[in-house]
């Protein structure tokens, strides 16, 4: 197996504002791989257009992720930040990965069953072979490493199969099988309305997430909104049972205070919630709130962020260039 470069790939879509899951469940883990490998920093524009999307409000989502990450501590001169679309070689080599894919991986997905429902005759045809877009992403940069969440397992096992595949078809050692970063427990965070199912920008609710564009008094009112029971906080994880709601809020309070979730019940054992959110809402707008500060600061310079994201747009064609043109050399197609 060939030595690859150690490589690292993630995206955001620009689809309604990023939420404290994105943060925690993605931004915020990023930040220490930048001194660890080369890091390619991804706003997925069009992964976005899969289902519809107002032009104008797209590219202001599109510069607004690009803002969240930067305030949140992704470094341009450490890693490569773009857009998508400026990039040709991932919609390049998705149809060259259409043509690898098989139709039963694509039919075993679960989260196009999730997305369309029951319009699946109605979704478009770009939300069926977003798999195959994701593992170009990956691929057009032949990353090594990839952070998921639990929800993103499958897509990054296509990842693998397609790559595969295509070395398997041509007869070649040229895709590396991508590995996965798993980061801790808050990794999945949940809705404040339901702790039973994911934080989400397309919730109807808005008290069900924390927008990294809230100001310091929205995010503490959610907090303090936030649905819990009326039983004591136990010692132990263990002991909160099917407390989904609970369970939420502890580990959302072990993520933005990088302890453990187990430290954090034993220091509130016996104490009810009023306490322990009053405490969650004081943490949640310590560590957010220069954030959301710092994001509606950059989100008044569009000049400079427009020239962040031209830069990576740059930077990302350099290395993705020469591996579309070895692809398509192994392909067979003719090149002036």
């Amino acid at each position: 197996m060939k030595d690859f470069k150690q490589r690292v790939f993630s995206g955001v879509q620009p689809s309604g504002d990023l939420t404290l899951g994105n943060y925690l469940g993605a931004i915020k883990n990023w930040i220490g791989l930048q001194d660890t490998y080369e890091t390619i920093f991804c706003v997925v524009d069009l992964h976005a257009i899969t289902t519809w999307q107002e032009p104008d409000i797209l590219r202001n989502a599109t510069r607004e992720v690009a803002a969240g990450m930067i305030a949140s501590g992704i470094d341009p001169k450490k890693s490569i930040i773009f857009n998508q679309s400026q990039v040709s070689a991932h919609a390049e080599l998705a149809w060259i990965f259409n043509c690898v894919a098989r139709m039963g991986w694509l039919n075993r997905m679960t989260q196009f069953k999730e997305k369309a429902g029951k319009n699946k005759e109605r979704a478009s045809v770009g939300l069926y072979v977003y798999p195959d877009l994701m593992a170009a992403d990956i691929l057009t940069y032949r990353a090594t490493h990839v952070p998921v969440g639990a929800d993103q397992k499958q897509h990054l096992e296509l990842t693998r199969d397609i790559a595969q595949k295509f070395n398997s078809d041509y007869g070649v050692d040229f895709f590396p099988e991508v590995e996965p970063l798993i980061f801790g427990a808050a990794t999945r965070v949940m809705s404040l309305r339901d702790g039973n199912i994911k934080m989400s920008k397309s919730d109807p609710s808005e008290n069900s997430r924390i927008n990294l564009t809230d100001n310091r008094d929205l995010i503490s009112k959610k907090i303090q909104k936030a649905r819990t029971d009326s039983e004591p906080l136990p010692a132990t994880l263990s002991e909160l049972g099917d407390r989904a709601e609970a369970k939420n809020l502890i580990n959302i309070f072990a993520a933005l205070s990088e302890r453990d979730a187990e430290a954090v019940c034993l220091d509130y054992e016996g104490r009810g919630f009023a306490e322990f959110k009053r405490d969650l809402a004081d943490l949640s707008v310590s560590v957010l709130g220069p954030i959301t500060e710092e994001m509606a600061r950059l989100m008044n310079d569009k000049t400079y962020l427009d020239g962040i994201l031209s830069e990576g747009a740059n930077n990302a064609n350099k290395l993705a260039s020469p591996i579309l043109k070895q692809v398509q050399e192994i392909v067979g197609f003719l090149r002036p």
